[in-house]
């Protein structure tokens, strides 16, 4: 196969620079539609858009030297701000627009009362997020990394060939979720006595490993993005299994999604939830098991051995492919 072989443009240093110059126009294309709170699509993006600026920085950590105002903690502060604005969006479309319509008016008549006082901490979670942007902790990093990428500063790893350290980029992430306990949640360790996971049971297990699965899901958030970053130097392969995470984070967020929404509202009415709401309840019941079923696959297939090894190989093997760029 043909390769590029500029060295200008094949270091770690060069893409470095690529990977935080996208991320940050990404960043700030949506930041005045943001602030006149509009379209919660463009929050979203927004946050996306810091959350891959931070994978980036952390994923080129070794190879940076970044101005103190662009450290991961200050982009992660600004990102958890947008984050909660973000959740409450969320929660309120989750309602809204999935279950609402669903739902007898004996349980509409209650939501409504939660819906309203939600819509006041999204009120309250919009004037802190608009304070932020405005605040030069937001505004230094911009103007700094902006500054950094017309003229960057690096380690001495910056000539390196990018295409033979990505493995040792990515490895360390992939042994991270691969270690993660949560794939063991759900799985019977006695195959003789093992059963088929019913709706019931499962309400059981997220009660007891449900936090568990959501830390994975985090993990596959942050491999998901890093390998995001290096698409160019591998095989359609590596796209599949960058798709698998994908669906992995996917899956798994509308259980937590699900779960989440029922301890909000559980705060909201603390007895006789079942009682009170009984339709929605079992509306969220059936939607985790729906999303269970989705990661089972998933679970089951990097369970096994030889498919976590055969993702490793394809990480140990990139490939710059001429005409990429």
């Amino acid at each position: 196969m043909e390769t590029t072989t500029n060295p200008q443009t094949e270091t770690l240093g060069y893409w470095a620079v690529q990977a935080i110059q996208k991320h940050l126009e990404k960043v700030i294309s949506h930041e005045s539609e943001v602030l006149k709170d509009h379209d919660p699509e463009e929050l979203h993006q927004m946050r996306v858009a810091m959350r891959r600026l931070r994978s980036a920085v952390v994923g080129f950590a070794p190879v940076l030297k970044l101005p103190e105002s662009a450290e991961d903690q200050k982009i992660g502060r600004i990102a958890r701000r947008l984050g909660k604005l973000r959740d409450l969006d969320v929660l309120l479309e989750i309602l809204q627009n999935t279950y609402y319509s669903q739902l007898p008016p004996s349980e509409q008549d209650i939501l409504d009362k939660i819906l309203i006082d939600w819509i006041k901490q999204r009120h309250k979670a919009f004037r802190v997020v608009e304070w932020s942007l405005e605040h030069k902790i937001y505004q230094n990093l911009k103007e700094d990394l902006q500054d950094w990428i017309k003229e960057p500063s690096f380690t001495t790893l910056e000539a390196l060939p990018i295409n033979e350290v990505l493995p040792d980029l990515l490895l360390p992430q992939i042994s991270h979720l691969f270690l993660h306990p949560g794939w063991q949640v759900g799985i019977n360790q006695d195959p003789v006595n093992s059963a088929e996971i019913t709706s019931e049971t499962l309400e059981i297990i997220l009660d007891q490993q449900g936090e568990s699965l959501h830390d994975l899901r985090k993990q596959a958030k942050k491999v998901r993005y890093q390998m995001s970053l290096f698409t160019n130097f591998y095989s359609s392969k590596y796209s599949t299994y960058l798709e698998d995470i994908k669906a992995i984070q996917e899956h798994l967020g509308d259980i937590q999604d699900s779960m989440v929404l029922m301890e909000k509202i559980a705060d909201k009415i603390p007895s006789k939830i079942r009682s009170k709401l009984p339709t929605f309840i079992n509306l969220l019941a059936e939607k985790r098991y729906e999303s269970w079923q989705k990661w089972q696959s998933l679970q089951q297939r990097y369970l096994k051995a030889e498919n976590r090894q055969e993702f490793r190989l394809e990480l140990l093997n990139p490939v710059i492919e001429t005409g990429n760029r």
